[in-house]
Formats: C-alpha cells, structure tokens, sequence
C-alpha cells in the first residue's frame, strides 16, 4: 500500500462507505488465486503433477488403482488417492496431485457442498483425475463454487453459526469458516509451488 492509496479501497466499501465485510472476505482470497497461485499452476505437466523428491514408499499421491502401497486408498475412478488414519508420524511427502485430490475435496468441494449446495464431494467416493489438466480442471470448479457462494453472503450470514457440517466447530460463525479456508488454500498452494521448484531444480 502507497501513500497515494486509500486505506481500503472503494470494491470494498458499501454504498454508504462503510466496510464490505463479504467484499473484504472475497478480495483476501481472489487477490492471491488471480495474482499468485493460479498463475504458478499454469503449464503444470503430468511429470510435475505425479513428482516427489522422496523415496516412493515415503510418499503419498495419487496412483492408478490397485498400485498404492499406502494403508488406506480412497477413490471410485481409475485412480486413488493414498491416507491412513491416524497420520503417521512423520507423516508421508504429498504429491501435487495428492494436494489438489486434497483442495478438490476436502478444502472446498465438502464446503461447497455442505454450505452452498454444490454437489457431494466425499474423500471415498470421489473421482481422482490422474492427470493435471484434469486435476486443475477440478480445483478451478470447486473454488469457483466456493465462492460464488461466500459472494452471496450478507453480515447476518456471515455471523450466524455454520452448523452441524462442521461437527465440533459448529457454533462458530461462517466468517471464520471462510478465514479457515482461505488460510487452507493459501496453505497448500504454497506448498505445491515449492514443490514445482524442486521439479525445476532437481530433475
């Protein structure tokens, strides 16, 4: 922010200048995909989209089906995506594939699901792409349906409970849901740029 600029920008004010809180909500999120992540996915290869720097029985992704050697593998298409529960410890180096299996599903596609009635998204039953193009394809449609939603959100729904969807936290108000997932993508999309650097730097 400049001294030229204004404190918060006008997209973000209401009508009467008070501040926007969906707007604000929304801008968090959509400066950084627009600005930062999305553009770092483009060009994303097969061969990156597969890669780990650890030895593979290190290594959680996602695997054409029946070839996972890890202790639970989730997944109703050709492809599977490996967990266990509880996590090991150390837990296992994740795949990009494996983090946008994760985004698709269990960050935004459930949320959209369970808060904005988008369809179901369920970690066993989902169909894992096995290539990038398909798995950009998924993220690019469960955060749009993500936030088409929060778009759509009036103060008084953003301070009212998320409800049962959310078991323990249900009590907490849908602002701090959508703070949780932001903080999630922003999470896990840094972690799959570091992992395109080290495919660039070490293959």
């Amino acid at each position: 922010m400049t001294a030229e600029e204004p404190a918060v920008p006008s997209r973000l004010l209401t009508g009467g200048g008070a501040i926007d809180w969906t707007a604000q909500l929304v801008d968090q999120l959509e400066f950084h995909w627009q600005g930062q992540l999305r553009p770092r996915l483009e060009g994303l290869t097969d061969d990156e989209y597969h890669f780990s720097p650890a030895p593979d029985e290190l290594t959680w992704g996602v695997r054409p089906k029946g070839t996972g050697t890890a202790e639970m593998r989730a997944g109703a298409g050709d492809f599977t995506i490996d967990f266990a529960y509880p996590e090991p410890t150390p837990a296992p180096l994740t795949t990009i594939a494996w983090r946008i299996g994760h985004l698709v599903v269990g960050v935004l596609g459930a949320r959209w699901h369970s808060h904005f009635g988008g369809p179901a998204y369920d970690y066993m039953t989902h169909v894992y792409a096995g290539d990038a193009d398909g798995g950009l394809e998924q993220l690019d449609r469960v955060y749009a349906g993500w936030m088409d939603g929060v778009r759509g959100l009036d103060a008084d729904a953003l301070a009212a409970p998320v409800g049962p969807a959310e078991g323990p936290w249900a009590d907490a108000p849908m602002a701090t849901l959508v703070l949780h997932i932001t903080r999630e993508v922003i999470h896990h999309g840094a972690e799959i740029s570091l992992l395109r650097d080290l495919y660039a730097t070490t293959r």
